[in-house]
């Protein structure tokens, strides 16, 4: 009832920046939380970083003052700015929102099929 796409994903140098986008669509009525979290090979997922409604954010240590999330409420969108890129950043990014479905007005947690980032060093 919900889909989310993400894109902005591919190599990228140290250093470097990428900027990935989360586009929801579907039966939203609203979209509560929207959150960023990464799966490096072997490790489990991380949150990265999340962005409520009114736009409070909280970011993962390892990412704080290099990566930026915002949203745009009215497109149903999220991005994630990642700049001064590192090899440990290398992940799949998925993309997640909690999402009140229009149908039955119950929230349910929507994930995107992840874009994959690769930092070289």
């Amino acid at each position: 009832q919900v889909q989310l796409v993400e894109s902005g994903g591919g190599l990228v140098q140290a250093g470097g920046s990428l900027r990935l986008s989360c586009a929801a669509s579907g039966r939203i009525f609203r979209i509560n939380d929207m959150s960023w979290y990464r799966q490096a090979p072997g490790k489990q997922r991380e949150l990265v970083a999340l962005i409520n409604r009114g736009g409070t954010t909280n970011y993962t240590d390892s990412v704080k003052g290099r990566f930026t999330i915002a949203r745009d409420n009215a497109k149903n969108t999220a991005f994630l700015q990642m700049n001064s890129l590192k090899p440990e950043d290398t992940a799949v990014y998925y993309c997640n929102a909690m999402t009140i479905v229009s149908t039955h007005y119950s929230t349910v947690e929507v994930w995107g099929q992840g874009t994959l980032v690769t930092v070289s060093s």
